[in-house]
């Protein structure tokens, strides 16, 4: 059930929690919170003399007032320096004040400033998405409670309404809570989500939107159409594989030429297979289907968008576990596309379960192709938490992808192609290996990998292993170990470009 959002003047809300964003040093320059500080008699400012109050990006002070205002408590949320504001400070600061006010919960009351460069339009847009997603519970299977939390029923953004800026509102309400969609599907236990279980999942989606529609294919499917990648990682479990897909056929397209192609890898659980991970933090590889999550809750925020974009969503999802009919280091795949790949690593699976998802994503028509993937664990000590590496065989796609990253909040940042690296995965005895001995360049030789598999047309792949599942808090909005739903954000501002 989506978080009502509301937009109305300050002092016409009765709230549980009034909260206003300030920068660092505090300033109070806006009429909001000049008006706050007026009623309250000078506090905000005594407190900032003091230290107790500061606008640095991720801290929040809650105030218990008396009566003072239209509210119980007041929240101050830091925005960070005033030079360097923009979308991610208000997301930052939005999250901070659900944090410091998850024990009122009820109704949140943001107050904006005008003063500020940034438009209150991004403004409000940062703080509802840094609200829901930093309100983002991943205990969602605990029995008991003992913090004393509870959740936000309505956010309110203090200003006058206009359509431009309810229509913001409303955007970025519905596409964090399709992200926090994703943030629970990649939480979810493998003995809870497996192939079948996500597909399920994926179909309920579909039967939500009139134009979304689902379906899938089950093993006599992904075999008889010669999938033989996805086929073998998914051999070694009890659990077999799934090829998801969705399709959005708006009825009047912008642009009816031209299908959104996502792909993504969903390996509800990764051991390694027969070539098996280290013990230790094995049991975070549940996580290793966040792109598959990433691409079915973003396809399913662009028809509840109701963006005027035809696309189509192939997840190949599977479990690539240990067992006596688990594929083998040695073994030679036959793949969809015809093409033949030496297995020398069964943990470099995902490139394999994609080869076969971007063959049939081409084959449903997709022109312009964008894989998300957990992929290589090179990628995050590359770029670490926060952005996710982008690989392309198209300049105008991967600007456009870039520039949808910089909005979003879903970072990109550009690594090349080049044929060069194409020799990392010759194989003496097949077309390609799928893997390199060499401890060199293994997110390049991965996405020249992909690149075979990828056909005709602009195609870009996302290696997004760092920012996708957290050990630990970020020190931003995403301050929750495990899920982050990337790549929701991303997808809906990429189909709004196409639009």
């Amino acid at each position: 059930m989506s978080l009502p959002i509301e937009i109305a003047l300050p002092g016409q809300v009765q709230a549980d929690v009034l909260a206003l964003p300030v920068t660092d040093p505090v300033e109070l320059a806006g009429d909001a919170a000049r008006i706050v500080e007026q009623k309250l008699d000078g506090r905000l400012a005594r407190l900032a003399q003091t230290g107790e109050l500061k606008g640095e990006a991720g801290r929040a002070l809650m105030l218990h007032l008396g009566g003072e205002l239209q509210a119980p408590r007041l929240v101050v949320a830091g925005l960070g320096p005033r030079d360097e504001v923009g979308l991610d400070s208000f997301r930052t600061a939005g999250a901070a004040a659900a944090r410091a006010a998850r024990s009122a919960g009820g109704t949140i009351a943001w107050l904006l400033d005008e003063s500020l460069q940034l438009s209150l339009e991004d403004q409000a847009r940062g703080l509802v998405e840094g609200t829901i997603l930093g309100s983002y519970d991943p205990g969602r299977w605990k029995t008991r409670r003992e913090d004393g939390r509870r959740p936000f029923e309505r956010i309110v953004i203090g200003t006058a309404p206009n359509d431009v800026l309810r229509q913001e509102v409303e955007r970025a309400g519905l596409v964090a809570e399709a992200a926090n969609r994703a943030r629970d599907l990649a939480n979810a236990p493998p003995n809870e989500l497996t192939p079948a279980a996500l597909a399920l999942h994926a179909a309920r989606l579909a039967e939500e939107h009139e134009h979304l529609s689902g379906g899938g294919l089950g093993p006599d499917e992904i075999s008889s159409l010669g999938m033989g990648a996805l086929e073998a990682v998914g051999r070694g479990s009890a659990n077999e594989p799934r090829l998801i897909v969705l399709r959005h056929e708006p009825p009047q397209p912008a642009r009816p030429e031209v299908v959104l192609g996502l792909v993504g890898k969903a390996i509800t659980f990764d051991s390694g297979g027969l070539s098996i991970k280290p013990a230790s933090s094995m049991q975070d590889m549940k996580g290793d289907m966040s792109g598959g999550a990433g691409v079915i809750e973003g396809i399913g925020a662009v028809a509840a968008l109701g963006l005027p974009v035809r696309a189509v969503a192939v997840v190949a999802a599977a479990e690539n576990a240990v067992g006596s009919t688990a594929f083998r280091p040695g073994d030679i795949l036959r793949s969809a596309s015809g093409k033949t790949i030496e297995v020398t690593n069964t943990d470099a699976e995902g490139r394999l379960v994609l080869a076969d998802a971007l063959w049939y994503a081409r084959r449903e028509g997709a022109t312009h192709v964008v894989d998300l993937a957990t992929l290589t664990g090179a990628m995050e000590l590359a770029l670490g938490d926060l952005y996710a590496g982008l690989f392309a065989n198209d300049d105008e796609w991967r600007d456009r992808l870039l520039a949808a990253a910089e909005r979003s909040g879903d970072l990109l940042w550009p690594f090349p192609l080049h044929k060069r690296y194409r020799r990392y995965i010759d194989s003496t005895y097949a077309d390609l290996k799928n893997s390199s001995e060499l401890r060199q360049g293994s997110p390049a030789l991965a996405a020249e990998f992909l690149h075979e598999f990828a056909g005709d047309g602009p195609w870009a792949h996302v290696d997004m292993a760092g920012p996708a599942f957290l050990e630990r808090s970020r020190g931003d909005y995403l301050d929750q170990p495990g899920g982050t739903g990337w790549g929701v954000r991303l997808i809906a501002e990429l189909a709004t470009s196409l639009s």
